[in-house]
């Protein structure tokens, strides 16, 4: 049975270790002992040395306990040990309206301890009350928060499961996240020709003229309903120096799919904006695209859907499935092959000085972790 106390008290312990992402290596430490202490054997990649973060991603194994003999599916949770800024001194409080808070000076940090503490009461409970189960790995990643260094630089044979689930979304306990885009991210230089703005200008060419250009032959924004497009930041010119006819501009941008066709179309269709702008001033272009992670898209009817939706109807949820706006380390999963959705813990204004989580919510994320494992044994 869930101890309520317990959980908190975890939650509390882990959110006040400064873990901002890049900075990990004391969450890990921790993490490691408390993981180990109930007997489950750890194992690291060597991604730190490629992230230069402070910590590798952690590969913790729970074994089966299968009393019958029958194989049971491995099953496997994701959460990220790392924080966003500012999340140094977190001073949480407990209010009267059973909401966890930091003091207002910080983060809270339930994005995503909220997850690792209900992992590792769920590990209690599960060992405490004799529960059958498979394998069961915990996957902890560092870097999800810097754009998911971590789980885009993972030594992917370290993993042994089958399918499984993420604890970090937003939404109401219940809600599960079957699908989410692939992202490209997008660098373009354009060069011009420098010259005086006042006494010849019509010898150079701004930069900053065939980038606006560009900018604005592009679909930007909501494109479709599984498609999106930014502008993020535009750079270039002097301070101070309006004299100058501007050489050289750098956009960064991004574009994001559900599916890798659209995406395609959508960064197409910026370079060849940028392109002809380019063309047609006589400027250069430079135009840089990298996919960051894969999209990926369930139904209703996919295995690892279905019976989440069972086990979190069986602790009083209502399931409710979404198309994500964003990525998480479940897209890099689904792209190393390993079916993966995103479950919702109930935090709310991550990322802001009011973040909060109730603490009926730590408890039903834990519940439904103990679910899952449930459901597995019972359907296999």
């Amino acid at each position: 049975m869930i101890q309520q106390n317990r959980l908190v008290a975890e939650f509390l312990e882990l959110v006040q270790i400064d873990s901002e992402t890049k900075y990990e290596q004391e969450i890990s430490k921790v993490l490691k002992q408390k993981f180990t202490s109930y007997g489950l054997t750890v194992e690291e990649d060597d991604s730190a040395a490629k992230t230069g973060h402070g910590s590798n991603n952690l590969f913790f194994t729970l074994p089966a306990t299968s009393k019958s003999g029958k194989p049971l599916p491995k099953l496997f949770f994701t959460s990220h040990m790392d924080t966003v800024t500012p999340g140094k001194g977190i001073k949480p409080q407990i209010g009267e309206d059973g909401y966890i808070r930091s003091d207002g000076t910080t983060i809270l940090g339930s994005d995503d301890k909220a997850g690792l503490a209900a992992m590792l009461e769920a590990i209690r409970v599960l060992q405490e009350t004799g529960t059958e189960y498979g394998q069961i790995q915990f996957a902890i990643t560092a870097g999800e928060e810097s754009g998911l260094k971590g789980s885009r630089a993972m030594d992917a044979s370290k993993l042994d499961a089958d399918f499984g689930y993420a604890l970090d979304s937003n939404g109401t306990i219940g809600d599960i996240a079957v699908a989410a885009p692939t992202q490209s991210k997008i660098n373009i230089t354009f060069w011009g020709r420098s010259a005086h703005a006042g006494v010849n200008p019509e010898d150079g060419v701004s930069a900053i003229t065939v980038a606006s250009k560009a900018i604005s032959r592009m679909k930007l924004g909501r494109i479709d309903k599984e498609t999106t497009a930014n502008i993020g930041r535009f750079e270039g010119g002097v301070e101070g120096a309006t004299n100058i006819v501007v050489e050289r501009v750098k956009l960064e941008a991004e574009a994001r799919s559900l599916t890798q066709k659209r995406m395609d179309e959508q960064v197409e269709s910026m370079r060849e904006a940028c392109q002809s702008a380019a063309d047609e001033m006589g400027a250069k272009l430079d135009f840089q695209s990298e996919i960051i992670y894969p999209a990926y898209m369930y139904d209703e009817t996919a295995p690892v859907v279905k019976l989440a939706m069972k086990a979190l109807e069986s602790v009083g949820c209502t399931p409710r499935t979404f198309h994500s706006g964003g990525g998480s380390d479940a897209n890099v999963f689904n792209g190393f092959g390993i079916p993966t959705v995103n479950l919702a813990v109930g935090y709310l204004d991550i990322h802001t000085t009011k973040e909060r989580i109730a603490i009926s919510d730590l408890v039903k994320t834990t519940e439904a972790v103990v679910a899952i494992v449930k459901q597995v044994a019972q359907e296999a």
